[in-house]
Order: structure tokens, then C-alpha cells, then sequence
């Protein structure tokens, strides 16, 4: 699956060391056609924003499984906080590595 590059938002902050890491993880495990340094890590990760939609969530969440042993599952009820943008979810994750 590709994102057009249409997409792609100028950064508005600057990405973490780990939200740079994410970003390329994310970037690589979707085949997104976009530089993980351009994401902004405030902007949203779902339709608007990044433009994910809900397959590249559950994919993302799997590759985040077994990149950093943190397992979100899909009935929980904080997945749209966990998801709402970079910055949140690699919060998520620092909080809850066990990798």
C-alpha cells in the first residue's frame, strides 16, 4: 500500500529520537511514500494527517508487537488516544516496553 505524496505535511515539531524511530518503522512496514522525519509527530495517524486507515492501524500495531513487545490490542478502549498522532503512541511505548 502507497500514500501519495500529496500527503505530506511540512513538520510543524520536531520528532523525539524515538518518534524519529517510529516514524521510520511505521514508514517501512507500510511502504509509505513519505520521509519519516517529514511526519509530523502532533499530526493525527488516522485519515487525516498520515492518512491511515484502519488495516495500516492493526498493521502497525503488529509490527510495534514485535518491535518493542508492546501489544495493543483492538478492543482497547485507549486505542484512539494510543493512535491519535507519532507523539502519542511512542509515549504509549516508552511507557509500556518491555524490548
Amino acid at each position: 500500500m502507497t500514500k501519495t505524496s500529496a500527503q505530506r505535511l511540512p513538520p510543524a515539531a520536531t520528532p523525539t529520537p524515538e518518534e524519529l524511530a517510529l516514524a521510520q518503522l511505521i514508514v517501512t512496514a507500510l511502504n509509505l511514500d513519505v520521509v519519516a522525519a517529514e511526519i509530523d509527530p502532533n499530526a493525527p495517524l488516522y485519515r487525516e494527517g498520515l492518512g491511515l486507515d484502519s488495516i495500516d492501524i492493526l498493521e502497525v500495531a503488529l509490527v510495534i508487537s514485535k518491535s518493542y513487545g508492546v501489544k495493543i490490542r483492538s478492543d482497547d478502549e485507549n486505542n484512539l488516544k494510543i493512535f491519535s498522532s507519532l507523539r502519542s503512541l511512542s509515549h504509549h511505548l516508552q511507557q509500556n516496553r518491555t524490548q
